[in-house]
């Protein structure tokens, strides 16, 4: 019982979540009340088909029989054209009310998600993001579009049809009542029970399209690590385990089919026993027991049907939760920021005081403890350190991807947490050492780092990155298509369309990810210039492993377990006999 309470206490929660869509529907909400009238409108006028067919039929027992039976027949004939131009309205209009709001609902939805801080993004896979705004949306698309007005419509069948027999045939109607609903109350019961198979089917096909699009995003590695056998049998596994359920579920299915017709048109043949009587007994007409088979079919089937259309709004409704539990994640304070118009610029110093953090999703884990230094304009400061050490989560704190547990991080002197977030960001640059491209063109890759820049600005950064050379290589140029991720060009040349994108950006603070440790001799030559350029006249925070990289850095912070053990410069640190750099340093240039 307290499972059912909660069941039905979920779907109550869902439906009113459902009504926070209206905000969405509210600038076309006349339209759709206009399409809901036409809907109502062709409804009733199907219910007339089943009265005039009747009437038809008894026509042929009156006087003067052409004259009425081409009467009766001219008013089918309007029927059916109000009904045809009624639905073609309806259906226009739901249409185009519908796709206005999933495309305000896919952009409101896809803008939330770019603002929502990278917290979310470590607890959740990317697939099951992409489905919001494909799937969960695609199944609204068809629950406004289709679904919404088939229940309304199946409804208002069931409701017109039944009053209109019990006002003309009472007697049949409830001789037929006393049948029907217990045949509908199995079938629903039973068809709930098989839509359980289906479902499972549904899950079990999701798992094995998981597979091909993991294996897809990796193909690199399985073909590096020839896995391909593998993952073939992996995935027969999945799809052999869907089909089986499928099959159990087409069997369920067939008795459900053959219940339904059994009952159904034994339900019709006992009406159709008792009608015969009672024409036989001077109690009804043909023509009424004509109409009324008609409308009992209507009835049975719209009963029928809308078992299948709860369930579609089941999943309509489960689709909405989906989308709203999105809406509903707390985003980042992102607002437009032009470089040029920031009142107050940081000129790049940066302090760090008694920081500490741990990442949301391991709070038992601490990643920086008591972390403390100061960086000054201009200068070039290396982190250094066996990996874990805590380096990659200063730049990410540093680009307020995070805020520290504890302690403060400054900008010339002012909290970085009263610097409005897009206004810091738009001050920084990262290069990082796993570049990543977007499949576009050269030149769409460099302009991100100023959307608004000019051919002449993009050259000239591509000339500073060392990239032009190879740029104009291409037949294409900077119209060449890189590729996903990149993946047309080579290491080197990736990170300098990356240099190349922070040239442009002309940044304040410059972070680089140990930008030059997977590149060959010459490529690294290239894009060590182009970095050394780039550098010149601005904060740099670089991330080391190779320590011949840092050796003119004004500041190296070695780091070990989240803590800075030492600090100073290249020359400074070697004096320090047992200290971590010198040893650091002494496997490095020693192999």
């Amino acid at each position: 019982m307290e499972n059912q309470q909660k069941k039905q206490k979920l779907s109550l929660g869902g439906f009113k979540k459902t009504l926070r869509l209206y905000k969405f529907a509210k600038p076309y909400r006349w339209q759709f009340l206009l399409g809901l009238t036409l809907l109502f409108l062709s409804s009733a006028s199907t219910l007339l088909f089943p009265k005039l067919l009747g009437q038809l039929v008894d026509a042929a027992h009156q006087d003067r029989v052409m004259q009425e039976i081409n009467r009766i027949g001219w008013m089918l004939v309007a029927v059916l054209l109000a009904q045809s131009t009624l639905s073609f309205f309806r259906i226009a209009i739901f249409t185009r009310v519908t796709e206005k709001i999933l495309a305000v609902l896919r952009q409101v939805t896809y803008g939330h998600l770019t603002r929502l801080p990278m917290k979310f993004f470590a607890e959740r896979r990317v697939g099951e993001l992409n489905s919001r705004i494909s799937s969960d949306i695609s199944i609204l698309q068809d629950t406004f579009t289709t679904t919404l007005a088939e229940f309304i419509r199946q409804l208002v069948m069931v409701v017109g049809g039944l009053t209109l027999l019990l006002i003309t045939t009472p007697q049949l109607t409830v001789f037929m009542l006393a049948i029907l609903p217990v045949i509908i109350i199995v079938a629903m019961v039973f068809g709930k029970w098989v839509r359980k198979f289906s479902k499972k089917v549904q899950a079990q096909v999701a798992d094995s399209n998981v597979i091909v699009e993991e294996t897809l995003q990796g193909i690199y590695n399985v073909k590096a690590f020839a896995n391909e056998h593998y993952e073939v049998e992996r995935y027969k596994q999945k799809t052999n385990e869907a089909a089986k359920t499928g099959i159990l579920s087409g069997t369920y299915q067939g008795y459900f089919a053959s219940f339904l017709i059994m009952g159904l048109f034994g339900t019709m043949v006992a009406v159709i026993w008792k009608g015969a009587i009672m024409i036989n007994e001077g109690q009804l007409m043909a023509g009424q027991l004509f109409s009324f088979i008609i409308y009992t079919g209507f009835i049975g089937g719209s009963i029928t049907g809308l078992a299948e259309i709860y369930t579609r709004l089941q999943k309509g409704l489960g689709a909405t939760e989906n989308i709203l539990e999105i809406l509903d994640e707390p985003v980042e304070e992102l607002s437009e920021v032009k470089i040029e118009h920031i009142a107050a610029p940081i000129s790049g110093q940066i302090v760090f005081e008694n920081v500490s953090f741990h990442y949301p999703s391991r709070k038992d884990i601490t990643v920086l403890r008591d972390v403390n230094f100061t960086v000054q304009p201009g200068w070039q400061v290396a982190l250094v350190g066996p990996s874990g050490a805590g380096k990659s989560t200063i730049v990410s704190l540093l680009l307020r991807l995070y805020d520290p547990v504890q302690g403060s991080i400054k900008f010339d002197g002012k909290d970085a947490l009263d610097i409005p977030l897009s206004e810091l960001r738009s001050q920084m640059a990262v290069v990082p050492q796993d570049v990543y491209l977007f499949g576009g063109t050269i030149r769409e890759n460099i302009a991100y780092g100023n959307p608004e820049a000019d051919e002449t600005a993009i050259i000239e950064a591509a000339k500073q990155a060392n990239a032009w050379e190879f740029i104009q290589n291409f037949p294409s140029g900077l119209d060449t298509i890189v590729g996903e991720r990149g993946i047309q060009l080579s290491g080197g040349q990736r990170q300098r369309i990356a240099i190349a994108r922070a040239v442009l950006k002309n940044p304040r603070l410059l972070i680089l990810d140990e930008a030059t440790s997977a590149l060959d001799a010459e490529s690294e030559r290239l894009v060590q210039d182009a970095l050394d350029k780039l550098m010149k006249g601005r904060t740099s925070i670089v991330i080391a492993h190779r320590l011949a990289t840092v050796r003119k850095a004004d500041l190296i912070l070695v780091m070990e377990n989240g803590t800075v053990v030492e600090s100073g410069t290249h020359e400074s640190l070697l004096q320090h006999d047992q200290g971590l750099y010198k040893t650091l340093s002494t496997l490095q240039f020693t192999h």
